[in-house]
């Protein structure tokens, strides 16, 4: 174990940058205000789904102050459409509307006030059209309306159905696996919303002959290169500003309202600016819902014989990344196990909703639900204990369970067995009370791609530079004890750059909890290439050869002795000054033919345990205990990996017990807003909460470390639905687990019972 100084690698230093988030000093994009600007606002429908005949916009015009009403019509023709996956989604609603919140025009004017105003003065005449794409079963329904028009999907075999694209995963021949027990049923897993402390938000104005737009985005490089197409512009004429995001959890990695933005600002030459409300947030983003089916085959000894999928996930009317999350997500539905036959379809179905994005997990909670309940039903029938039927089954490191694909990385029964200990597994429960176990494991990045450049300032004072959004996971603070730990400079001298595609080097994406081991390892070689500079420099003024010369934390040693780095940095550098500068690069690059376009760069892997008791009376759950184990290879900041665990898990609770969109027959969302869209609050937290590591510094990161932050969302679902199992008796299988769903579950169950 390397040794952890107040402010390097494994210690809890001070968050960088985290004053001005407790203070409020730091900058969100909302603070940020551009002179001249423009505000703007949106123009939406009441409904989902709308036939638009014409649109006036004759008085909103007329109010003062109104500068544009841009309409699609005012637009390149056909209206430019966009999108990570498929560019399927036009800037403006296109002749008829998808879901409801979708824009179909937009005001800019002098003040917010003026712009609401006219807003509401655009005149859309429109036919309501019945029959929207609601459901899975709508989606699957042959009869249902499509929801994307045929002409946009040339050459697809699908394209006169609303499956927009189906995944086929799967080793060995389940038809022929001997099985002496199949356990088959439909797990369902609901549609939640992001709900990030800070809204959406979006800027953009004129810069000389090229964009400037501000985001609140995960991926500024992805955006730029989508602006850049669709204005026909160099990437080098479009600057993307993304300053810290208060909140992103995968709701903002992919571009939505920017390109409106752009268009908007170049006509009218001046910049313009939208902040979403929350109840437009919650028409912009959300999680897909998910149908999940499951067979799983046994031998009586608990032995996994096969597991056959069937995953129908509810995208919105355009697919943003989402297809992108029913195959990643699908792909490891069979989880860490050792399983000789594997199959997986997996859907992605297209509906008259919001776009659904990526979400903490990536699709991975949705199908651990169901596999990890299935596992525990089997367990019950075979009369084998949960805990040992997981540690049967459980791949071993360096083994592969799934065929050519990334082997295990870690020693995965190790945080099982620690998660088991710390919920007191197997010891006796009082009366009333129930216990739940399950396991999740999520891929990391497929394929990556992140520079760094670290400059050495004359005084010794360091400058990372990195295009890695920090959107409170703590990217800047792990990237600044990296430079620390090679550099021997205390943090307080380090400062870390972002959030500017005109200043920082390329980064692929922030997703994934790929920032700690791609751009980690980035500054890691930045680092030391600036100690080979140092190295040779040293080796110029003292006439030493270079490989009798070692630089380290700080200092240069000799043959015969050990000068402070920052000594040989002034000598070397002598009176003009000057500094050191170090580019570090680090890749994944793509595998051919890999389903997913790459194995596995590492697996996040989780154990949760839940105890907790259920109200007779109420239905509701009380979680007594929660733990959470994740294999982190090496914490580099541990408070840091507890608070992201932490997170996730609370995450985990709210669409297990409470957190739900609620549609009405009309596909609008019924309870859109803080009030009636319930999250978990401090009143509904564990009684007591313990969030762990396994470190075993076996991870392909800077010192071993590997990705955390989703790990601990994975399978909190399948844990508390079986300690109410536990609890009560009851078998249920939809969330989320709400008091009235538990309630009259058991109202169910007591009148069979007479």
């Amino acid at each position: 174990m390397m040794r952890a100084d107040s402010t390097g690698v494994g210690a809890s230093a001070q968050r960088v940058g985290g004053y001005g988030r407790v203070t409020g000093l730091q900058q969100y994009l909302a603070d940020i205000r551009l002179p001249d600007v423009l505000h703007v606002k949106l123009v939406t429908l009441d409904c989902a789904r709308a036939k638009i005949r014409s649109i006036d916009t004759t008085a909103a015009k007329q109010v003062p102050g109104v500068r544009l009403v841009m309409t699609a019509a005012d637009l390149p023709q056909p209206v430019p459409r966009f999108g990570p996956q498929f560019q399927d989604r036009p800037i403006l609603a296109d002749r008829e509307t998808k879901y409801h919140g979708e824009p179909i025009a937009a005001v800019a004017a002098e003040t917010k006030d003026a712009a609401e105003e006219a807003a509401e003065l655009v005149q859309v005449e429109h036919e309501v059209l019945s029959g929207g794409v609601f459901s899975v079963a709508d989606a699957l329904n042959p009869a249902s309306p499509l929801v994307c028009d045929p002409a946009l999907r040339p050459d697809d075999p699908l394209a006169d159905t609303n499956t927009r694209r189906e995944h086929r995963f799967g080793w060995g021949d389940v038809e022929a696996a001997p099985a002496d027990l199949v356990v088959e049923n439909s797990y369902e897993f609901p549609m939640v919303t992001h709900f990030a402390i800070e809204p959406h938000g979006f800027m953009a104005a004129p810069d000389g002959n090229g964009i400037a737009v501000w985001s609140t985005i995960q991926h500024p490089y992805l955006l730029q290169k989508m602006i850049g197409q669709i204005l026909d512009l160099p990437l080098a004429k479009v600057r993307v500003f993304a300053p810290d995001p208060g909140g992103g959890f995968g709701g903002k990695q992919n571009p939505k309202l920017e390109p409106l933005l752009a268009f908007m600002a170049l006509r009218t030459g001046r910049p313009v600016r939208l902040i979403l409300t929350l109840d437009e947030t919650f028409q912009a983003v959300r999680r897909s819902s998910a149908e999940v089916r499951v067979r799983t085959g046994f031998k009586n000894d608990g032995t996994l014989v096969f597991e056959d999928f069937e995953a129908n996930f509810l995208a919105g009317a355009y697919i943003d990344i989402a297809d992108r999350v029913v195959s990643k997500g699908s792909y490891l539905a069979a989880g860490p196990y050792r399983v000789p036959a594997v199959r997986i379809l997996a859907r992605t179905l297209l509906s008259h909703l919001p776009p659904s994005t990526a979400f903490r997990g990536f699709g991975i909670p949705q199908v651990t639900w169901a596999r990890e309940s299935n596992l525990d039903e089997g367990a019950r029938v075979l009369g084998i204990d949960r805990l040992e039927l997981r540690l049967r089954n459980l791949a071993h490191r360096g083994e592969e369970f799934v065929p050519g694909d990334t082997p295990a990385d870690g020693n995965w029964k190790e945080t099982v067995q620690k998660a088991a200990d710390l919920i007191g597994w197997g010891t006796p429960l009082p009366p009333g009370r129930g216990r739940g176990l399950a396991i999740g494991v999520k891929s990391g990045p497929t394929t990556g791609l992140s520079y760094s450049t670290v400059r050495l300032l004359a005084d010794g004072s360091v400058l990372v530079y990195s295009g890695t959004s920090d959107m409170g996971q703590g990217a800047r603070t792990v990237f600044a004890q990296v430079a620390s730990e090679e550099l021997g400079i205390p943090l307080e001298r380090i400062s870390v750059v972002m959030g500017d595609t005109s200043v920082v080097p390329y980064d692929q994406q922030t997703s994934a909890s790929r920032s700690s081991v791609l751009m980690g390892n980035a500054v890691l070689r930045a680092c030391r290439s600036i100690q080979a500079q140092l190295q040779a420099l040293a080796a110029r003024l003292y006439d030493i050869d270079e490989a009798e010369i070692e630089v380290r934390k700080g200092l240069v040693r000799l043959p015969d002795r050990t000068i402070p780095m920052v000594e040989v940095l002034e000598a070397g550098l002598g009176r003009l000054g000057g500094e050191l500068t170090g580019h570090g690069e680090m890749r994944k690059d793509a595998v051919p033919d890999h389903p997913l376009g790459g194995t596995a760069a590492f697996f996040e892997f989780n154990c949760t345990a839940i105890e907790l008791e259920v109200d007779p009376e109420t239905g509701h759950i009380n979680i007594v205990r929660h733990v959470t184990v994740s294999d982190v290879g090496r914490a580099l900041n541990p408070i840091q990996v507890a608070g992201q665990d932490d997170g996730a898990a609370i995450m985990g609770l709210g669409h297990t017990i409470m957190e739900h969109i609620i549609l009405d027959e009309e596909g609008r969302i019924r309870n859109i807003g803080a009030i009636d869209y319930r999250i978990p609050t401090s009143l509904d937290l564990p009684q007591e909460l313990v969030s762990a590591s396994i470190e075993n510094a076996d991870g392909p990161g800077p010192y071993g470390v590997k990705g955390i932050s989703e790990g601990a969302l994975l399978a909190v679902s399948p844990a508390v639905a079986a300690a109410v199992t536990e609890a009560t008796g009851l078998i249920i299988r939809d969330l989320p687990l709400t008091p009235q769903r538990v309630w009259e579950a058991m109202r169910d169950s007591a009148k069979e019972a007479g």
